[in-house]
This record gives structure tokens, sequence and C-alpha cells, in this order.
């Protein structure tokens, strides 16, 4: 159990590894893992029922990574927990690595599901909760969609499949950054009002600033108090956050540091010079 100082120093050194992996790859997605490291910190080192030491324990708590791209804060998170050695994060998206550049459940040990194709998370989140439910176990799903994503009609249609099910031991978070790789949600497809829109779907819904840890724990005690529907948490926060030049800049969706703003980034970020 971490308090709220500690899990801001783990996210500092997540967002660190995170450009330090990328930088070594020369390719990856640093915009939106960067955004999400706080929901991920709070899960991974307080939330979560998981063993390092046993990743496939049948009551554990189960992730998705809906967003699949984010791989990099997946895998920081990872290691830094205790999975596999921090060494492989330098082995990001290299021929024969266990870290590609989506998640593969087959290939990295703490990952539940193999996500990228956009749209299918919460669709694979529904059946793991319900298959809880069925099989009359505690553990609770959890998972992270992005603002593009959502932009896809399967996520409403798993959304409806969660609320008539009454999957409340599922609670989503939307990682809403307000960008996607093609710039704006708005100039692209806007997904406002999304509060409504899940509502209107029957979940309970809470927003949140997604950078302040006491708002998100708050949020999780909230859903995990709901009963009878599933709960989705709108996180607003900023893509890029904690690199100066990649805030709020949806040119950096998907690309890797130089060597100079490599050392800018980590600088910023409190790491190596």
């Amino acid at each position: 159990m971490k308090n709220y100082n500690e899990l801001k120093e783990t996210s500092k050194v997540i967002r660190q590894d995170i450009i330090k992996m990328l930088h070594e790859s020369g390719s990856g997605h640093p915009g939106g893992s960067l955004s999400s490291t706080e929901i991920v910190t709070a899960l991974f080192f307080k939330e979560m029922n998981i063993d390092p030491k046993d990743p496939n324990w049948e009551e554990r708590d189960r992730f998705v990574l809906s967003k699949g791209h984010a791989a990099p804060v997946l895998y920081a998170a990872l290691a830094e927990k205790g999975f596999f050695p921090k060494e492989e994060l330098m082995k990001l998206r290299k021929t024969g690595s266990m870290l590609q550049g989506h998640p593969d459940k087959k290939g990295t040990p703490g990952v539940d599901m193999s996500t990228g194709s956009l749209g299918q998370g919460l669709s694979i989140s529904n059946g793991m909760a319900l298959s809880a439910k069925l099989d009359n176990k505690d553990y609770r799903v959890y998972t992270i969609l992005g603002d593009g994503e959502i932009q896809e009609g399967m996520v409403w249609e798993a959304a409806m499949f969660s609320a008539h099910y009454k999957l409340d031991n599922l609670i989503a978070f939307l990682d809403h950054n307000g960008l996607q790789i093609d710039g704006k949600n708005e100039e692209v497809i806007n997904v406002e009002p999304v509060d409504k829109k899940f509502e209107a779907f029957g979940w309970n819904v809470i927003k949140i600033d997604g950078h302040n840890f006491e708002e998100i724990f708050n949020a999780i005690d909230g859903g995990k108090e709901t009963k009878g529907k599933p709960t989705i948490i709108i996180a607003n926060t900023i893509k890029g956050k904690g690199v100066s030049f990649m805030e709020d800049e949806a040119g950096w969706h998907g690309k890797a540091p130089n060597d100079e703003e490599f050392k800018i980034a980590l600088s910023e970020l409190g790491g190596d010079k």
C-alpha cells in the first residue's frame, strides 16, 4: 500500500522509463502513455489485487489496455512492479523481444489480453467481468479507453452489453486528453458530450482530473460502491504530460524523441541528463 507521495515518485520513474525505452527503440507512442501514467500507477501500485510472482493467479484483478498503442506505460509499470527485469524495457519493439509495439499476453508476463486493434478492449473486459459473475469470483476488471477509440461503434455495442448484464465489477477509464492521431477530437469526430452518452447507455459516470491521485482513488471507490451498473471514469488528462514540448501536441501521438529531445525530456522528468 503506497501513499500519494510514493505514487507520485513511482509515476515519475514510469514516465522516465517511457521516454528511455521509446528513445532506444526509435519508435512508439509517448503522448497517450504519458497522459495515462497516473491511472496506470494507481491501479498497479495500490488498487489492483495482483501478484508479480504468479501473473496468472486465478483470483487476480484483470487489466485491459484497450488503447494498446500506449503499451510503454503498461510495460514500465509491469517492470517496476517486478513482473520482469527492467532491462527488458530497452528491448521495446526489437525483433524477438517480449515487449512488442502492442501488448501480447502470450509473450509478456502480467499482460491479461493482447490489444491494439482499437475498439475491442471493452468487449474483452465485458467477457472477463461476466465470467467472474458466472463463476462467483470476486475479482474486478479495469480497462483504459482512448478518445479516438470511442469513435468506434464496437465500443458502444460493448457499452450496451456492460449495462444490460449489470457488470458492476467493471470499471473503465477514458483517457480523455482531447487529442488523437489526426488532431483534436472535435476536428476529427466530436465525442462530446461523452458523459451524457455513457449515462444514456446505463453507466455510472464519474469525471475527474486524471493526474490527481486523490480524485482517481475516490472515483474508483465510487465505482466499487455502485451496484447494478458498470462505471466509466472520464479522466481529463494532458497528452504528453510531464514533457513540455510534448504536452497537448497531437504530433507526439506516435513519435519517438531524438537524442536532443530525449535529453530535454529526461531532464524535465527529473531523470539522467
